[in-house]
């Protein structure tokens, strides 16, 4: 069985919209531009590429990465990994052709029967409303979270707000850097 996880650049209020300078956003670019960049703050981000065996995405995030990261060096080995879509509108002519394998998922149940498959970490960057989705259906197994100390108010969030049960976290790492960013590391308690 292969591990789900959700990586986020979140402001303290669990905001998760534009932290790379996406339009449409009035705070759009907020991990660099209100907070001094600490190199050391990002390893968990080298580490998790090394430690993926795939790398899933919702349609919105999968049609603002795609035209950039398959020619940028930092994500070199993102481009080699197998990639997941989860979408029910996004159709193979959409796919880019230069980022390798990509399939696309019409299901949540589709999200769960490749989670039963042999191979390393499943890494879900961006996709708020497919983390939502995930989360209220239990998928998610770990959390890699950035936390900004920022309040951005107004924003999409990492946390789904659906009326549900207490989901219980363990925390296994964390490190606070000189910037104020924290490192924090959940497993989710299934």
């Amino acid at each position: 069985m292969r591990t789900l996880i959700s990586t986020a650049f979140v402001s303290l209020d669990g905001v998760v919209e534009a932290p790379g300078g996406e339009p449409g956003y009035r705070n759009s670019g907020w991990t660099f531009k209100d907070v001094e960049f600490v190199p050391e703050a990002y390893e968990l981000k080298a580490r998790e590429q090394e430690e993926a065996g795939a790398l899933m995405m919702g349609r919105l995030s999968y049609e603002a990465f795609s035209p950039v990261w398959p020619g940028m060096d930092e994500f070199a080995r993102y481009k080699v990994m197998p990639k997941y879509v989860v979408s029910t509108t996004l159709a193979e002519d959409d796919l880019v052709t230069d980022w390798n394998d990509i399939t696309i998922l019409r299901s949540l149940d589709d999200v769960a029967a490749l989670k039963e498959t042999e191979g390393g970490p499943i890494i879900v960057h961006g996709s708020a409303t497919l983390n939502h989705n995930l989360s209220d259906a239990g998928l998610i197994d770990r959390y890699h979270l950035l936390v900004f100390p920022l309040l951005l108010g107004a924003g999409k969030r990492l946390y789904s707000d659906t009326s549900k049960d207490t989901q219980k976290l363990k925390l296994v790492d964390h490190e606070v850097y000189s910037n104020g960013l924290q490192k924090n590391v959940f497993d989710v308690i299934h």
